[in-house]
């Protein structure tokens, strides 16, 4: 689930990518990365780390130019990736080039195994680098048509910005699994960011998402060209960009994360209400699911849990000893607030169930009468190929227990979760949504028991 931002026809563009990775830290923590090109050559300063700590205005400052991509990292579990921050940069036939992508490449071995029996040496385990290595072997004359070349050989979930000295190619999948949006300067240049948050923070106006298919091309003295390179297009937004990824405050494809999350909390109340004083949220992405829950039922909501900024997600840490360690660094309990309250407790997933054993002992611990867990999701039964850690399915709680023998493994007076129709409803029925986790549906590739396919 990381983040990419290009940038074209601003003055700084490297400023205005930093600022835009820096909006969308939370979809990938583990490295950054920016290159600017010149017209003349590319420059790309990456390392692992968070945005704030890799990059300081001496390093914007040498990366010159008015065209810029950028990437924070999201990785795939207990991976050593030192190697795999992007951009991806190489030199080649026509000249210089940089890729940044956010998704999973269902067919990534395939695709490898191709490559290496046509003399590729590969330097990652990144499936981008599959991508840059499909442009560079294409027989194709320009650059445009190698990308189209390279497009018929991937496939599953990706948002593409491809560098090169002087133009920008940007690409979103024909399922348009990942999300894509285009925002123009007042002052003049465009930008493209996967969250809308991203806007904000660098001065863009949003103009619209990027359609699924599509590809636009950058170019000095003209106007965004757009193409749909798929003709094809089977439209699929991952229903857990609004669930748990997104930032709150982010539209993606004309809606708001914050107000979708409203009403997936209403509609659970609906369908298992709880015998309850008080309402909490597992903060932060469980704020709004819990602030509707506690208003369809007429119940106090109150911030009764407060989380610790400086920690990082649990979900996306590599290892599952750091992330129990930091559910403690992470939430602590205002015991008067919860002491003899009969509570729920939302939270937007569940996914192991280590987190939440952890949050319904703590709010015991802090004197709670009784903790009734509540899920703004459907249970988790399948891993995701398309972009998300989730574990194996082995590894996954709710495909290996029953409701009833969950909630006596987290210890909770009563379990519910949001039913795959309740979500869809609260997304609204006019898309067919991603919902892979939740009803095994691989429409792109993949199946539920397939080994992991990438970690762009």
């Amino acid at each position: 689930m990381c983040a990419i931002v290009g940038v074209y026809g601003a003055e700084k563009a490297s400023t205005v990518a930093y600022y835009s990775l820096f909006a969308m830290q939370h979809r990938g923590q583990e490295g950054t990365g920016i290159s600017v090109a010149n017209g003349k050559s590319i420059s790309v300063y990456k390392k692992l780390g968070m945005v704030a700590d890799v990059f300081s205005q001496d390093t914007l400052n040498h990366l010159e130019g008015t065209c810029a991509v950028g990437h924070n990292r999201y990785s795939t579990a207990g991976k050593d990736s030192k190697g795999d921050v992007q951009p991806v940069f190489a030199k080649y036939k026509l000249g210089e080039i940089s890729i940044v992508h956010n998704g999973n490449l269902v067919n990534k071995m395939e695709v490898r195994n191709k490559l290496i029996d046509r003399g590729a040496i590969f330097q990652t385990d990144m499936d981008t680098e599959n991508i840059i290595h499909l442009i560079a072997k294409s027989e194709k004359d320009s650059l445009v048509d190698r990308i189209k070349d390279m497009l018929t050989k991937i496939e599953g979930a990706f948002c593409l910005a491809i560098q090169s000295r002087k133009k920008m190619f940007v690409i979103r999948d024909r399922f348009g699994i990942r999300p894509l949006s285009l925002g123009k300067f007042k002052t003049g240049g465009y930008m493209v960011a996967s969250e809308t948050c991203a806007f904000d923070l660098a001065g863009a106006e949003f103009v619209r998402d990027v359609k699924p298919g599509e590809m636009l091309i950058f170019e000095e003295g003209k106007e965004p060209q757009s193409e749909m390179v798929y003709k094809n297009v089977d439209f699929h937004p991952c229903a857990f960009e609004y669930i748990y990824f997104a930032r709150p405050d982010s539209d993606i494809d004309g809606k708001n994360v914050y107000e979708t999350r409203l009403e997936t909390g209403r509609k659970l109340a609906q369908e298992t209400p709880a015998e309850v004083d008080l309402v909490l949220p597992v903060p932060d992405s469980g704020v709004a699911a819990a602030k509707g829950f506690a208003d369809e039922l007429g119940v106090p909501f109150e911030m009764g849990i407060v989380r610790n900024h400086y920690v990082g997600r649990t979900f996306i840490e590599p290892t599952q000893e750091v992330r129990d360690l930091k559910v403690k660094m992470k939430l602590s309990p205002i015991k008067h607030m919860i002491e003899g309250k009969r509570v729920a407790i939302i939270d937007d997933s569940l996914v192991r169930g280590t987190t939440s054993k952890q949050i319904v002992r703590m709010l015991l611990d802090a004197g709670a009468k009784e903790v009734h867990m509540r899920i703004a999701a459907p249970e988790i039964k399948y891993p995701c190929r398309y972009g998300i850690d989730t574990p194996t399915k082995d590894e996954l709680i709710s495909a290996n227990n029953t409701v009833e023998e969950i909630r006596k493994k987290i210890g909770a007076a009563s379990l519910g979760f949001l039913s795959i129709e309740g979500l869809k409803e609260s997304l609204g029925k006019e898309r067919n949504y991603s919902m892979v986790s939740f009803d095994g549906h691989y429409f792109a590739g993949g199946n539920a028991d397939s080994p992991s396919c990438g970690d762009s």
